[in-house]
């Protein structure tokens, strides 16, 4: 287990990207959710692995990305902070009723975070879309739900971020990173 890992989860829209991006600022060590790159790839190069066209090539790639990233973690000091994990991934084939592949069950079980887990909820006064993020209010909600479940079933804790500010939700992470 990788104890100073630290992954942010939650359905899309619920501000993790921009506590991320306020942490990074704070000096903390990030990574930044794989998905999102993924689709700017995909919509440049003209590729089908899009969640709204290819689930299951999108899914493989976040693995691959993933497990990357959690590797080359490996050598930073100090807390790393994750815009969503190998967790996440499991999540998503499950909220798209897929059946998730032997290879992703088996590389969430056995490449670890910290046992603690912050969970960004659906919080409708921040929400919005974009080009590529295309989910409604109903399926962020459903997200955000299946999230909470994948990594409760996988043996983490979830800890609820509070619907406050940027600035606050960093201070309330930063709080129970040095604790």
């Amino acid at each position: 287990m990788s104890d100073h890992f630290f992954v942010v989860t939650g359905g899309p829209g619920a501000g993790k990207t921009s506590l991320i991006t306020e942490l990074a600022r704070r000096g903390f060590h990030t990574v930044p959710e794989a998905g999102r790159a993924i689709i700017r790839a995909e919509m440049q190069s003209g590729g089908s692995a899009l969640p709204w066209a290819d689930r299951v090539s999108y899914a493989e790639r976040m693995l691959q990305r993933d497990l990357h990233a959690h590797h080359t973690a490996q050598g930073l000091a100090g807390p790393v902070i994750f815009d969503r994990a190998i967790p996440d991934v499991l999540g998503y084939l499950r909220l798209c009723g897929l059946t998730p592949p032997p290879r992703l069950t088996t590389a969430a079980k056995a490449t670890r975070y910290n046992r603690s887990v912050f969970l960004a909820p659906h919080w409708d006064a921040i929400f919005t879309q974009d080009t590529e993020r295309r989910q409604g209010r109903t399926e962020a909600e459903a997200t955000c739900a299946i999230m909470r479940e994948t990594y409760a079933a996988l043996g983490y804790e979830i800890t609820e971020l509070p619907r406050t500010d940027i600035r606050q939700r960093a201070d309330f992470v930063v709080g129970l990173l040095t604790c």
